[in-house]
């Protein structure tokens, strides 16, 4: 296309040294940016940007950072050249520190590094490390008192008598990490402005209590026998994993009771209340700002778990949206199949349920009775998502025809089959 006449065509260039002139402030945000690899390469641009990046604030380490297509081996020996260049040459204060190295073949000493962070203001650390032996924190970790969010995968935690917590921790994630109970429990008693707490630790074995007043969300994946709520008038989001079964009677209404903010459960499976003894019909009391319930495995065949689904069902009078994974099972548990009888909702109706998601259903009668309990009971239902296993399309077509024959409390409620 050619520029009009009378008109010079005009291209709009760079000054030559545009790059030279930008203010530190914007060089850095420039930096912070980049993948490290491509923030130190930028040293080639001018002399001015030779060291700039020496002065990055935050960094992050990953093995994509030395393994290349041409390099498989010596990983080990790259990583420790880089971290002594960043020993060396780094100026000036490091707030935010990332250490993703989970498949290097064995954990490289970090003392060093770590001793160099706890004198940098490091405000956000994050170390994911090799399985095997865990690394054990040296005592300058716990010195970087400035620390306010905190990952560690694959760690020993054993402070110095001296230590007495991370007071500004805001976020605390640990990953198959080494810690007694007792000194959990005491580093998340003295955060006290901690709002997001995921603890995945498979080698506790102990009650522990949580005491954070400031909590607003805790993931916990776990062999733990039972945990005790104190104070967590604030926490609004909370999950549940029992990775293993420990017989240990849980008094459901007293996990409950303190959970008075609550707005969106999330249970793995029905291990944290196996060996509860009698499931009540609904709790002493409603929790009424749960709007969200998620319940990833639950057997229709075994008393005690459809008691323990129902009993959260009835106690959360605002739930808006229900998911629940059904477990492959046999059995002819006559109760089971009796507490999903739409007569013993009589007192019940789910006035604000919108959607519900079945997982993994093949038309047993106990997951067709769950269904038909939900339509009747639920007036403001719009959907019910299923996601059947089944594998023949006539098997889902014969589900779908059996629901259309129920009744419905809403005359928007459908029934959706979402096929795999």
């Amino acid at each position: 296309m050619m520029a009009p006449k009378g008109k010079k065509h005009c291209v709009r260039t760079l000054p030559p040294d545009v790059l030279n002139n930008l203010p530190e402030n914007i060089v850095d945000e420039i930096l912070i940016r980049l993948p490290l690899r491509d923030a130190v390469r930028t040293s080639i641009l001018s002399k001015k940007w030779r060291y700039n990046w020496c002065r990055i604030p935050q960094l992050t380490l990953d093995q994509a950072l030395w393994k290349t297509k041409k390099d498989l081996t010596y990983i080990t020996s790259n990583f420790t050249k880089i971290i002594y260049h960043i020993l060396t040459l780094h100026v000036g204060p490091i707030t935010k520190f990332t250490l993703c190295i989970p498949n290097l073949e064995g954990c490289p000493n970090l003392d060093n590094l770590m001793y160099f962070l706890s004198r940098n203001v490091i405000k956000h650390l994050v170390l994911r490390l090799p399985r095997g032996n865990p690394y054990k924190l040296p005592s300058s970790f716990f010195v970087c008192l400035q620390l306010g969010h905190l990952t560690l995968k694959n760690c020993l935690i054993l402070p110095p008598p001296t230590f007495k917590g991370f007071d500004r921790l805001t976020s605390l994630k640990l990953y198959n990490v080494s810690i007694s109970s007792k000194l959990l429990e005491s580093l998340i008693s003295h955060s006290p402005l901690l709002e997001q707490l995921v603890l995945q630790i498979s080698g506790l074995s102990d009650i522990i209590e949580i005491n954070a007043p400031m909590l607003r969300s805790f993931d916990f994946t776990g062999n733990i026998r039972c945990i005790c709520f104190k104070s967590i008038p604030f926490l609004a989001k909370l999950s549940l994993t029992k990775e293993n079964y420990v017989e240990e009677k849980c008094n459901i209404a007293k996990l409950f009771e303190p959970l008075i903010a609550l707005e969106h459960l999330h249970l793995n499976d029905t291990f944290f209340f196996a060996g509860a003894g009698e499931v009540p019909t609904r709790l002493p009391f409603n929790l009424n700002f749960v709007k969200h319930l998620c319940i990833s495995s639950i057997c229709l065949f075994v008393l005690e778990e459809v008691s323990f689904a129902l009993c959260l069902l009835r106690s959360f009078p605002c739930l808006q949206y229900v998911e629940i994974k059904v477990e492959a099972g046999d059995g002819n548990d006559i109760p089971a199949l009796e507490c999903l009888e739409v007569e013993q909702f009589s007192d019940v109706s789910f006035n604000h349920l919108r959607e519900v998601k079945l997982i993994r259903t093949n038309g047993t009668i106990r997951e067709m009775q769950l269904m038909k309990l939900l339509l009747a009971k639920s007036p403001v239902l719009v959907r019910i998502l299923i996601e059947p296993c089944l594998v023949e399309d006539s098997a889902t077509v014969k589900i779908l025809a059996e629901v259309k024959k129920f009744q419905r409390a809403s005359p928007k409620a459908e029934v959706v089959c979402k096929l795999q």
